[in-house]
């Protein structure tokens, strides 16, 4: 596998899934780069990506039409059109549902679903070929009680990407990942009760996924190995999700 000479745009990649990406993506040879929400750890993911290949970090709210647009002219000026997107930026908000805040609902929506929408559509206005990885959830197929925002942007991205895949071939590939639960700052094990963490590892194999599992997929969804692979949803999650 080999992507020298390609450049890689990831959403929210300076920590957890976003962070291994970005890293495998460079270790092959792609240029990387990654936006960030003013996360003070972009330097240390910045300062990795470049020991393997070169990339730059821009911080930017994924949700802002101008910012992501501004993500991509940055991105642009300095490596010219992009050949990959990773949209793996997304956050997570629980709550029951008579108590849900219509703005907490809002936010969640505009962060993982709109963001994903507004990064492919600033992806396919530069360029006519290439490859859009969108990460979902395991989530957005089973749901999960007292994450309605949550499940509902992850079926959302399911969605987008089978009609993206339609619509863009054959020049752009489109394919979605939907991690189970993977170990992230995000879903650590201390972060989680007994309960939630028993569920959380309920599947055949029996453990949380790693970073490292979900950038493999991605990198194979990037490479020319996938040549004849679009409008597909791959689960990396144990076996919690089997179709």
């Amino acid at each position: 596998m080999t992507l020298h000479g390609k450049l890689a745009i990831v959403t929210g990649g300076s920590r957890g899934i976003g962070r291994a990406i970005a890293l495998a993506l460079a270790s092959h040879g792609a240029k990387v780069a990654f936006c960030h929400p003013g996360d003070p750890a972009a330097a240390d993911t910045l300062t990795a990506i470049k020991a393997l290949s070169d990339g730059i970090a821009v911080t930017a709210d994924v949700a802002d039409e101008a910012q992501i647009e501004a993500f991509f002219e940055a991105a642009t000026d300095a490596f010219g059109a992009p050949d990959i997107l990773v949209n793996n930026a997304g956050i997570l908000r629980e709550s029951p549902l008579a108590e849900t805040e219509v703005a907490d609902f809002d936010r969640v929506i505009a962060v993982n679903l709109r963001g994903t929408f507004l990064a492919a559509r600033a992806f396919v206005r530069r360029c006519q070929t290439g490859r859009i990885i969108n990460i979902a959830s395991d989530l957005g197929i089973l749901g999960r009680e007292e994450m309605a925002a949550y499940t509902a942007s992850k079926g959302g991205i399911i969605a987008l990407t089978r009609t993206f895949a339609r619509e863009l071939a054959p020049g752009i590939l489109v394919n979605a990942i939907a991690p189970g639960s993977i170990e992230t700052d995000m879903t650590s094990p201390d972060s989680m009760s007994p309960e939630q963490l028993a569920k959380d590892m309920a599947t055949p194999l029996a453990r949380l996924g790693q970073p490292g599992d979900i950038a493999a997929m991605a990198c194979y969804l990037a490479s020319p190995d996938s040549n004849f692979v679009t409008g597909q949803c791959f689960g990396v999650n144990g076996g919690s999700v089997m179709i």
